[in-house]
């Protein structure tokens, strides 16, 4: 039997590299290389228990990253730009850099739309302009490559925009978004749709694939969280100006990416379309709540 490739995946530990590890080990088409900060790690651990290799190294020291790559068929990448903020760049470089010279037959990147370029400079969003500036790093090198735009996390609901108990003793939320529909999907489902777009490189290679479970208003995801926790939640719009001014640390991103969305992204259908198509298994949100009412109840002292 041939040895099976071997598919790089950084960031192997956090949120959607591990999803894509995941993945890639149950599928079981590719051998998987982990890239970590901290091989000895719990997480480290669960993964070399699951079958992959583990190696440490950091976006941030460009020999790891080249010993990291050697050999390897393909590679995972994202970068993190609320850990590392301006660093994201000089992080995404490095990475493009050692892929470009190990000649990676297939690299999937994690990157976001030009919200500078698409707006005029009308609205400014860090994090997603400096991994689209990643991106051009990436067609300027000429790698052969797939991108992925990640939609909201529904995972946000549990660590960053929980509902809140408002004054009459309700449950509510809001965000920048107005009507326009949010697209979302579980990060853990990530790799699902990651996975097979390394099994059909001649399709992808060249592509932007939108990763989107769902396409919901802000009153539809407040009606699946009040069935999820038994208790009526409401959504409001919060104006732009508002949202940029609550003073907490890129309070001001935030509130330009929700505008931008609800300005420029009226519907990602066919990106919710693809994303079934390339991975059945997708949830939708209220399957998502299924699953993780238990532990949105703990998040709201319920």
């Amino acid at each position: 039997m041939a040895e099976k490739r071997t598919i790089l995946v950084t960031g192997a530990t956090g949120a959607q590299g591990g999803s894509v590890a995941r993945h890639l080990l149950r599928r079981g088409e590719f051998a998987v290389r982990a890239l970590t900060r901290d091989a000895a790690s719990a997480k480290a651990e669960a993964l070399r228990q699951a079958g992959a290799e583990v190696v440490q190294g950091d976006l941030g020291d460009p020999a790891t990253l080249r010993a990291a790559v050697e050999g390897c068929h393909g590679v995972f990448g994202v970068t993190n730009f609320w850990e590392h903020f301006g660093g994201e760049l000089e992080h995404g470089r490095n990475l493009l850099d050692a892929v470009a010279a190990a000649g990676v037959k297939h690299l999937v990147l994690s990157t976001l739309p030009s919200v500078k370029k698409i707006t005029g400079g009308a609205l400014n969003v860090p994090h997603f302009d400096l991994k689209a500036e990643v991106e051009e790093h990436a067609r300027t090198l000429a790698i052969p490559a797939t991108f992925v735009h990640v939609a909201f996390y529904y995972e946000n609901f549990l660590h960053f925009f929980p509902p809140r108990r408002q004054a009459d003793g309700s449950l509510g939320f809001g965000f920048p978004q107005g009507d326009t529909p949010l697209s979302g999907v579980s990060v853990e489902d990530v790799g699902g749709v990651v996975a097979p777009i390394f099994d059909r490189p001649d399709e992808f290679i060249g592509r932007t694939v939108g990763i989107v479970s769902q396409d919901l208003r802000g009153d539809e995801y407040a009606a699946g969280l009040a069935r999820a926790v038994g208790q009526p939640v409401s959504y409001g719009h919060i104006p732009r100006e508002v949202f940029a001014g609550f003073g907490f640390p890129g309070a001001e991103d935030l509130a330009d990416m929700f505008e931008f969305n609800r300005t420029y992204i009226p519907s990602r259908a066919a990106d919710v379309e693809e994303s079934r198509a390339l991975y059945p298994g997708i949830r939708s949100f209220e399957a998502w709540l299924a699953g993780n009412a238990e532990q949105l109840k703990t998040t709201l002292g319920m």
